[in-house]
């Protein structure tokens, strides 16, 4: 599924975004997240999502912003660049998730989403 996002983005002229960086993009609250929070989520350092954050923002896919809340800290936020590849992105995963659903059948598709959805719960801290 990883590949076929990736060149799906590719091919829609988003090419430049790497595995790496969509990790932390995609962990990205909707209202903007700080640095040390995108870190946490994607179990990264917070050195290495400040240099996934720079590349990302240089591409145009994220901007860091003042936080409303404190004015000493910074959000990074998503950029309507960075907001045109979600749609993209989604479109690829419901074609596959479709073409499983077509291979697995319905009733062993639903179980194959409870048992991820199970996993996540042990595997992903941030679920």
């Amino acid at each position: 599924m990883e590949n076929r996002v990736f060149a799906a983005l590719a091919e829609a002229g988003y090419g430049d975004i790497t595995v790496a960086q969509a990790r932390v993009f995609q962990r990205l609250a909707p209202g903007g997240s700080r640095l040390t929070e995108l870190a946490e989520a994607a179990q990264v350092t917070k050195q290495t999502a400040g240099f996934l954050v720079d590349q990302l923002e240089r591409a145009g896919y994220v901007e860091r912003v003042p936080d409303p809340r404190d004015g000493r800290a910074r959000l990074v936020r998503i950029t309507p660049r960075g907001e045109a590849t979600v749609p993209v992105a989604q479109a690829v995963v419901a074609e596959v998730e479709a073409e499983w659903a077509r291979h697995l059948g319905p009733r062993r598709m639903a179980q194959l989403r409870r048992a991820l959805t199970r996993l996540r719960e042990i595997t992903d801290p941030f679920a």
